[in-house]
């Protein structure tokens, strides 16, 4: 008995023909299991306060444009000074500014952090699924 014909190397008579091309294919759920992870995503945004949610508007906005290939939010270590930015021009545009007596321009610290924590949670996800699909496909 030579090496080709040993049991475990033998195809049973089952799958003798030809194999249906879905079967080929070597992770036949990807697309669907991110559908159902962006599914539950929605829905638990849902769940969001409704400051939070007008918060999260902008933050997806400025996502959206930053997400194309080779895009910094991309990058292996994301700059902390350019994450800093990104914050408060979201901060910029989603509070008007309040001026101080002196002429100085005040943000609501804590405000900032939560816009903060949000877009890190955002790229979070987008860089997982870029990771995973390597594009957007729907």
């Amino acid at each position: 008995m030579n090496q080709f014909e040993m049991p475990y190397m033998r195809m049973p008579m089952e799958y003798a023909g030809p194999v249906p091309f879905y079967q080929t294919y070597p992770m036949p759920n990807v697309y669907q299991t991110e559908r159902e992870y962006e599914r539950d995503m929605e829905r638990m945004k849902e769940l969001y306060p409704k400051r939070m949610k007008k918060l999260l508007a902008y933050v997806e906005e400025e996502c959206d444009k930053m997400e194309y290939e080779g895009s910094r939010m991309y990058d292996e270590y994301p700059d902390r000074v350019m994450l800093y930015r990104m914050a408060n021009q979201i901060y910029d545009k989603a509070m008007p500014m309040k001026e101080a007596a002196e002429g100085r321009r005040e943000r609501d610290k804590n405000l900032l952090e939560v816009i903060q924590v949000l877009l890190y949670d955002e790229m979070y996800r987008r860089r997982g699924r870029h990771r995973r699909c390597c594009r957007r496909w729907w």
